[in-house]
This record gives structure tokens, C-alpha cells and sequence, in this order.
């Protein structure tokens, strides 16, 4: 199999941000032949503008970097029970226009890490739900929700739970079988 090129998108723009440091631990996990960057320019995205004919230019980056991708790795914090306006935003970007939409039929696993008890779980309902609409088949096993994920990663966002880096190592094999479905 030829090297997955696997792009990791995190919903949230803090700074000591975990769902960022949980892609950094599934990219230390993945197995030989694939490698995952991380995408750090949600912040420049623009509000998504329907009426706008022309996509600017930091959008087309973005959906260049998507469809660069074999797959894509999106961690999303939960907020109010949904994913973050930031990580919408993106992808109502990221979708238009539809028909040439880098997001159509590309393989996605979802992740989550969370302060608190439910560790995103709702968040991650509501993004499966957003990529039905663009096609994107969502990797379902093993499911990757971190609840109080202060408790996981130090202060520096490194994972210092094992058992927790055991899902990820499970995760990160099964993501690239998955991935590499659809690039065989």
C-alpha cells in the first residue's frame, strides 16, 4: 500500500487546546506507511457567506489541503452538546461548491477529548450527522471518546494515560485499514 497522507482537523482554537493534543497522540500511534498533519488555520477561515461567489483564498487552502488528503482525522470538542461553530464553519466551507467538495466520499475518522464526563460524545452525533450530507464515510470502531482528558494529557498536551494510548493504538491501525478502503 502506498503511504496515507492523513489530516487531522481540531474543532477548537485553544491554545492547550486537548482535541489538538489528541490528534498529536493518534499521529504518534499511526502504524508504518502513514503519516497525519495537523491543519491549523480554521481561526483565518471567514464566517461562511452563501451568497459569496468566489471562495477566498485561505478557504481554498483549506479544501486543497482536504482533498490532498487520503483521509481525514477531526477532533471536536463539545459545545452546548454540538461541535463548535468553528468546526462548522469549516465545513460549510469546506462543502461548497458541492459538487467539487473535497469533503465527497472521503474516508473521516472522528475523535473527541473533553473535561468533562461524557467526553464529547454528543458532539461526535452531531458531526456524523453533518457528514451524511457530504458524503464522507465516518469510521465507526473503535469509538475514541476521552472523558476528563485533564486527567490523560500534562500540562504540555502530552498523553500520559495508557490505557488511553492503547485505544489510540487500536484507533490509529484501524483508521489506516480504514482509510486505505478506500485507496486500495
Amino acid at each position: 500500500m502506498a503511504q496515507l497522507q492523513l489530516l487531522g482537523i481540531a474543532g477548537s482554537l485553544r491554545k492547550a487546546s486537548y482535541n489538538r493534543a489528541l490528534i498529536r497522540a493518534i499521529g504518534e500511534e499511526l502504524p508504518d506507511g502513514a503519516t497525519l498533519s495537523l491543519y491549523d488555520g480554521l481561526a483565518a477561515l471567514p464566517v461562511f457567506d452563501p451568497d459569496s461567489k468566489d471562495n477566498p483564498d485561505v478557504v481554498i487552502a483549506f479544501q486543497e489541503a482536504i482533498r490532498a488528503a487520503d483521509g481525514l482525522v477531526i477532533a471536536t470538542p463539545e459545545y452546548n452538546y454540538s461541535i463548535s461553530g468553528l468546526l462548522k464553519n469549516a465545513l460549510d466551507w469546506a462543502t461548497r461548491p458541492l459538487k467539487t467538495s473535497p469533503m465527497r466520499g472521503k474516508p473521516v475518522g472522528i475523535a473527541s477529548a473533553s473535561t468533562g464526563i461524557s467526553g464529547g460524545m454528543r458532539a461526535q452525533y452531531h458531526l456524523r450527522q453533518i457528514l451524511v450530507f457530504t458524503d464522507s464515510p465516518a469510521m465507526l470502531q473503535p469509538e475514541v471518546i476521552i472523558p476528563r482528558a485533564q486527567d490523560r494529557f500534562d500540562a504540555d498536551g502530552r498523553l500520559t494515560d495508557d490505557s488511553t494510548r492503547d485505544l489510540l493504538r487500536r484507533y490509529a491501525g484501524s483508521l489506516t485499514a480504514w482509510v486505505g478502503r478506500f485507496h486500495g
